[in-house]
Formats: C-alpha cells, structure tokens, sequence
C-alpha cells in the first residue's frame, strides 16, 4: 500500500472571498472577507485583525510580492513616456532625472498601497491563514529576558 498525504483542505473560520471580489476589496483598503473593515492601519502596516468580522489579516505575510507587482506596473506605465520624450525631444540627462526620478517615486508610493491590499486579498481568496509560517515569534520584551545557556 502507499501512502498518500492527507489533501483536505483546512478548516477555515471564515469562507474565502471571490477572487476578483478579494482583490477589489483589499486594493481599497477594505477587509477582503466582509468588505467593510480596514485592511491598513497606517500607510502599509496591516491591522491584527478586521475590526468587523475578526478575520486575522495581520497574520498574513505579502512579503516581496506588493514591490515586485509594484514596480512592474509603474514601469510599464512610465518607461514608454521616457522612450517618447528621448526620441521626440532629445533632453538632457539632467532634466530626464528632475523629471523622471520624482513621477517614478510618486507613482510607487501610489501604487504600492493598493496592490499590498490586493495582494492581502489574494492570499485570503486562496485560503491562507497566516499560520503557514508556524507560531508566532517570542515577542521581543519576553525574548530578551529568555536566558539561553552556553553551548
């Protein structure tokens, strides 16, 4: 006999949002599961939990993911424009960067909000909990008091 992996999906508090309906919620800044909670507290800080239906959103890690998509967009958005300007009006380097160089910083700092709830969204219509990563780390005041002894 072999032996297979146990494939049940877990049980979750909370059913998982539709994708697209995740995605639109989280990149307004609205709780993916009951679309009335706050995803941020703060400019990209994640609360612990929504304040309405308590689905653990702090829990969930996006990690590089809101950067990556990030600067994908903006990229594509504005690296075009930069191709034009070159080859239309032949400026100097100087005046690309005093352009260019704030619009690309403005334009991140708009997007990257947006996309991290969409992404948080993502992760909650797929089903993540937070608890893939293990337990909760020590907090830092009980971690500091933790003696360790010498090996």
């Amino acid at each position: 006999m072999r032996w297979e992996p146990d494939r049940t999906p877990p049980a979750l508090p909370y059913a998982p949002p539709p994708f697209l309906t995740a995605i639109r919620r989280g990149a307004m800044n609205r709780c993916p599961i009951c679309g009335q909670g706050k995803v941020f507290d703060g400019y990209l800080k994640v609360v612990a939990e929504c304040s309405v239906c308590h689905a653990p959103l702090g829990r969930l890690r996006a990690d590089d993911a809101p950067p990556y998509f990030t600067i994908l967009l903006v990229g594509h958005l504005l690296v075009p424009g930069i191709f034009l300007v070159e080859r239309a009006y032949m400026p100097p380097m100087w005046l690309h960067m005093a352009i260019w160089l704030p619009l690309f910083t403005l334009a991140s700092m708009a997007v990257l909000r947006p996309v991290k709830g969409a992404v948080v969204g993502w992760m909650l219509s797929l089903g993540f909990t937070g608890d893939e990563h293990g337990p909760d780390p020590i907090p830092a005041p009980l971690a500091a008091a933790v003696v360790r002894p010498d090996h």
